[in-house]
C-alpha cells in the first residue's frame, strides 16, 4: 500500500468515526440518517467506517442531515486560513478573489 493510500484510510476512518459519533450524540439511528440522506443503510454503514470509496455526494448527504456541512465547507476554505488570506493578492487574479 502506498503511503498516500494509508493516509486517505486513515482520514477516512476518522472522518466515518466522527459522523458515527455526531449522529448518536444527536440520537439519530442509522436507519433515520440514511433515509434522511437518500442513501441506503449499507452506505451509511460504509461511510461510518471509513470505506473511502463512497462518493463525496453521499458522504454530504450524511453531513446535510447531522447539520454539520457549513463546518466541513468552512474547515476546506482556503481564504479561511492565514496562509489563504496572505497568498490571495500575490496567486489569484483579482476576478476570482473574493
Amino acid at each position: 500500500m502506498k503511503l498516500g493510500d494509508k493516509h486517505t484510510a486513515r482520514a477516512a476512518a476518522a472522518l466515518g468515526a466522527d459522523l458515527r459519533t455526531w449522529r448518536k450524540l444527536l440520537g439519530y439511528t442509522a436507519a433515520q440518517v440514511a433515509e434522511r440522506a437518500g442513501i441506503s443503510a449499507p452506505t451509511l454503514t460504509k461511510i461510518e467506517h471509513g470505506d473511502p470509496g463512497v462518493g463525496l455526494g453521499s458522504v454530504l448527504a450524511v453531513t446535510r442531515v447531522l447539520g454539520i456541512t457549513d463546518r466541513i465547507l468552512t474547515a476546506a476554505d482556503p481564504y479561511e486560513s492565514d496562509l489563504g488570506r496572505a497568498s490571495v493578492d500575490r496567486i489569484l487574479p483579482e476576478r476570482v478573489r473574493r
